[in-house]
């Protein structure tokens, strides 16, 4: 049986399909055995564990996950990658393929039907364009998760990780530390990849909490703010929050809040911490 952990192996399989990479789907497929070992110690796959795999491409990671897991369901958009994923993993009874955008896919009553409602583990190879989306939609449709390790461009690693006063910090960072502890685990340059992508990639491992380390009374008012003061990153954060359609609140509020909170007029979103943000949260929907 082919390992498709190398580039002889990817490149003639793409060969015998005629496969051709589609710039939509932002196809990267990874191409070396070294950063498939390290995805899979990391994700801490072992032989009880129900993964969902999304975009598998043409199979290289779902075979590591398969000979890892009791069991694999990948999720791949592109049809034409369906006849390739059939015959790259005849050999395993323990994976499912499911031609469906993964956003679309009803993943809670996955975890019902393979994995008796448990957290199941999520490893993707994510494109650039869709990470946040995916990212965001596991975590806020309650979906239930114990990790989610993915390759994603390093940058959006790095923005995932960050604390407040750097310029990466943004909404995404706080969603993600909000809902799980992340921490990247390894560095992957872009000659790991078929074709080779224009910028290096990580992979990061985001453990789920069981409670958030942050208290907040409405999560999804708290989201709401945060999206606010990040729009438009350059004014204000009592600007930021005022213009906002979405929040509809009165200036004179914000003001009294923020001077509540002890912090200066002209303080920016990016400044304040995800504890700041709840606090922010509480008081405001309080003061209505």
């Amino acid at each position: 049986m082919a390992y498709l952990g190398n580039p002889k192996e990817t490149i003639a399989v793409l060969q015998k399909y005629g496969f051709n990479f589609q710039k939509k789907y932002g196809q990267n497929f990874l191409i070396d055995s070294h950063v498939l070992d390290k995805i899979i110690e990391a994700a801490e796959i072992g032989p009880e564990d129900f993964v969902l795999e999304i975009g598998p491409g043409i199979g290289t990671m779902t075979q590591y996950l398969a000979e890892a897991a009791r069991e694999v369901v990948a999720v791949e958009i592109d049809r034409k990658l369906i006849p390739i994923l059939e015959d790259t993993l005849s050999e395993y009874d323990n994976v499912t393929v499911i031609n469906e955008d993964i956003l679309k896919v009803d993943l809670a009553s996955l975890a019902r039907e393979r994995n008796q409602g448990k957290p199941m583990k999520v490893v993707a190879n994510l494109p650039y364009y869709i990470t946040t989306p995916i990212i965001m939609g596991l975590f806020e449709k309650g979906v239930p998760l114990e990790s989610i390790t993915v390759m994603v461009q390093k940058e959006v690693a790095d923005r995932m990780q960050v604390g407040p006063g750097t310029k990466d910090y943004g909404a995404l960072s706080l969603a993600v530390q909000y809902y799980s502890e992340p921490k990247v685990v390894a560095n992957v340059p872009p000659n790991c990849f078929i074709p080779r992508p224009d910028v290096g990639s990580a992979v990061i491992r985001l453990t789920r909490y069981e409670k958030s380390p942050v208290e907040v009374k409405d999560a999804g008012f708290m989201f709401r703010l945060i999206r606010a003061a990040f729009n438009q990153r350059r004014k204000t954060l009592q600007n930021g929050l005022h213009n906002s359609k979405e929040l509809q609140l009165e200036k004179s509020t914000i003001v009294e809040t923020l001077e509540k909170m002890g912090l200066p007029a002209t303080v920016r979103g990016e400044q304040l911490s995800l504890e700041e943000f709840a606090q922010l949260s509480d008081l405001l929907q309080s003061a209505e």
